[in-house]
């Protein structure tokens, strides 16, 4: 856990005069552009005094970008704090110190480069939380459609992978939360906090629901929050080979989550001998616009599943 001291802190002025907040909405970024999220969430939430948006720049080193947030943060009237780290500190140790800062009574995670569906998007959410009866819940996101050839293959992968339908994510449960649009009363964070020992990208988010899950009532929503996000291939190759270390340590303090496709799939690969010799094929397969979606979609899928048989 690392003192807020060795962070620099800005708040703007709403947030100097504001007090009683029910709901934070937290937004950690490292080198993805905050603002025209912070400009739609200004707009629906004007000076309302129970919300709050809480910023974290995780060690961007784009001084221009931390500027903006700041004047973007600055001309805000709701209230609003950007948090700027020296260091990149990571996803999940990112999260708890934006927990432990937050004034509301309930949390609101969004990725940087997200988008709400709707103008009711967050009156749904204060809604709901009135009705009560849950701990914590993933209100799901959708992809935008691939204006460029160079994010197709992330689409047709969300497309035939992702479940934005609340009925479906219900009946998988734990697995199927992300920390992106994730609604959380804030004790929950403190009593099950974000592992910090999943480094780099992915996973954490599951393993934190399947933590949550055992100790409090999470649930699935339809209130969709549109991700920018599509990524290129090259770094979808590299985001999956990174990731099999962290989905190792998973199955390591989960072993019944062996039953997840992923894990199946690396554990038959794992016995094909001298697989790890064909991960220049599923990789030129992938990168291959020429071919098929379907078959660069499974190959993407080896090439996922290839590396995390060598990582279990």
């Amino acid at each position: 856990m690392r003192d807020l001291a060795a962070f620099t802190t800005m708040t703007n002025a709403a947030a100097k005069r504001s007090a009683g907040t029910r709901l934070s909405i937290l937004i950690p970024f490292y080198k993805d552009d905050p603002t025209p999220l912070m400009t739609t969430l200004n707009t629906l939430i004007g000076a309302r005094c129970e919300f709050e948006i809480l910023l974290l720049d995780d060690g961007c080193p784009d001084m221009e970008l931390n500027a903006a947030v700041a004047r973007t943060l600055r001309a805000m009237v709701t209230p609003a704090r950007l948090i700027s780290a020296a260091d990149n500190i990571g996803r999940s140790e990112g999260r708890n110190l934006l927990a432990r800062e937050a004034r509301g009574d309930w949390l609101l995670y969004l990725d940087a480069d997200m988008q709400p569906c709707d103008d009711a998007f967050l009156t749904a959410y204060l809604e709901r939380i009135e009705d009560g009866g849950f701990d914590a819940a993933f209100g799901g996101y959708v992809l935008p459609e691939a204006a460029e050839k160079q994010f197709e293959l992330h689409a047709a992968l969300a497309r035939s992978s992702d479940h934005s339908d609340a009925g479906q994510r219900n009946e998988i449960g734990a697995t199927a939360f992300c920390s992106s649009n994730l609604l959380v009363r804030r004790e929950v964070m403190q009593t099950v906090p974000f592992d910090s020992g999943f480094t780099g990208w992915g996973w954490e988010d599951v393993d934190w629901a399947v933590r949550a899950g055992a100790l409090f009532r999470l649930i699935h929503l339809d209130n969709a929050a549109r991700h920018d996000g599509l990524q290129p291939v090259d770094t979808l190759l590299a985001k999956y080979r990174e990731g099999a270390v962290n989905y190792a340590r998973l199955l390591e303090k989960h072993p019944e989550l062996d039953r997840l496709p992923g894990a199946k799939a690396a554990r038959l690969l794992g016995a094909v001998p001298f697989q790890s010799a064909l991960r220049g094929i599923w990789s030129a397969l992938a990168m291959s616009a020429a071919l098929p979606m379907r078959l660069r979609t499974l190959a993407l899928k080896l090439w996922r599943a290839s590396w995390t048989a060598e990582a279990i």
